[in-house]
């Protein structure tokens, strides 16, 4: 599926083979953030070189941007660990600056959502940091409001930003 009008752009279910792509992304997009694996932010999931396993998992999913066949960016969605089972948790956004800018990020959001919606979901959950603040609009700007503790058991104890949306 085609997520842009973009022909070079493409939207697709992560592989095994695409592992260490996405999680060279997460790491490169977080060093430019200074979201470092001693904070307990993604770059500290011990999952991180496993995404393909973990996103196999019932009611989970997660697709990888390609841009001119080069892994870029990614999203998922999976239930939220240690919270009520109508609670999923948006997960694991991340995008190289060249397809920020681009309305990729809400698309992608927008279909992690639907698919939550899909598996029964009727709340999503999301954790990010405040420095990330293009996030925290797009967040904004698709109905997620600010909750003011933390949900589940992310295990990322620094991400102050905390918000919730109903499906």
């Amino acid at each position: 599926m085609n997520i842009a009008s973009d022909t070079s752009l493409r939207v697709r279910p992560i592989s095994a083979a695409d592992n260490p792509y996405i999680a060279q992304v997460i790491r490169t997009v977080s060093a430019e953030f200074g979201l470092t694996a001693d904070k307990g932010y993604t770059v500290s999931d011990p999952n991180l070189d496993r995404l393909f396993e973990l996103y196999s998992e019932q009611n989970s999913a997660y697709w990888v941007i390609e841009l001119d066949g080069n892994i870029v960016g990614g999203g998922g969605v999976a239930p939220l660990q240690c919270s009520d089972p109508d609670i999923c948790e948006l997960q694991k956004m991340y995008f190289l600056p060249q397809l920020r800018g681009r309305g990729i990020a809400h698309r992608l959001a927008l279909q992690a959502l639907d698919f939550a919606r899909e598996q029964g979901f009727k709340r999503c959950y999301l954790e990010t940091t405040a420095s990330l603040t293009q996030a925290i609009r797009l967040y904004e700007k698709l109905g997620f409001q600010h909750i003011d503790g933390p949900l589940g058991c992310t295990g990322h104890d620094d991400c102050e930003v905390r918000m919730l949306k109903a499906l």
